[in-house]
């Protein structure tokens, strides 16, 4: 089952020696050489979900939605070289996994210095609202890639770019469940708040979140460091 708050290409990527075939029709990646055809994606989308994005590899557990790759997130290393990615987007995934830290670990591994890197996850005030969400996030979680913060510094750093709240989110996907004047009115309120929680996210967090029923999204853009 798929958070709701969270053309297939994979038939191009046919270099069989830099592929290993999984179970059942999905394939995932060995090592791959700039000479492969992969060699022209260098941007991945991880957990895509149904939402598989033209010019990423469009990475996902679940065969039923058809990724480019079927690759089990909560298994290291993945199976990329390291330096590789110029983007790399985690759309509503890193709160369905079991050690988040793990992930950003691996991210930052394979990406390129001063890569981009997109997080979107569910805020602590909402967070738990799908049943299938392990953990929820707050405003803390870009200290721990912060080589300043000296006692919780993981020893992988990202510089944190933009932060954002929001209170109403994935709008596509409510779109197609909600009746339209409360799609709207839902829309219009979530604009507003995000304009007041975003002014400082720190203080709406920590303040006055529970009071407008919580924030349904957290995200994060960081810029990858490397010496």
């Amino acid at each position: 089952m798929k958070c709701p708050n969270c053309g297939k290409e994979g038939a191009r990527f046919k270099d069989k020696k830099k592929l290993l075939a999984n179970k059942g029709k999905s394939q995932r990646f060995r090592e791959f050489g700039r000479d492969s055809n992969l060699a022209k994606c260098n941007k991945l989308n991880l957990g895509c979900g149904g939402v598989k994005k033209k010019g990423y590899i469009n990475v996902d557990y679940n065969d039923i939605f058809e990724p480019d790759f079927n690759i089990d997130l909560d298994k290291f290393p993945y199976p990329f070289r390291g330096n590789y990615f110029d983007v790399v987007e985690a759309m509503y995934i890193l709160e369905h996994l079991y050690n988040p830290f793990k992930v950003m670990k691996e991210i930052h591994r394979i990406s390129k210095k001063g890569a981009e890197v997109i997080i979107k996850v569910s805020h602590f005030s909402r967070g738990f609202t799908h049943a299938e969400h392990k953990r929820s996030f707050d405003v803390g979680f870009p200290l721990y890639f912060n080589k300043n913060f000296k006692e919780g510094y993981l020893g992988y750093e990202f510089e944190l770019i933009e932060m954002k709240l929001v209170w109403f989110s994935q709008p596509c996907l409510k779109k197609k469940v909600l009746s339209k004047t409360v799609y709207f009115i839902s829309n219009i309120v979530g604009k507003l708040l995000d304009f007041l929680a975003n002014v400082n996210p720190y203080f709406c967090s920590r303040v006055w979140c529970f009071l407008v029923g919580g924030f349904e999204e957290i995200s994060f853009r960081f810029k990858v460091r490397k010496k």
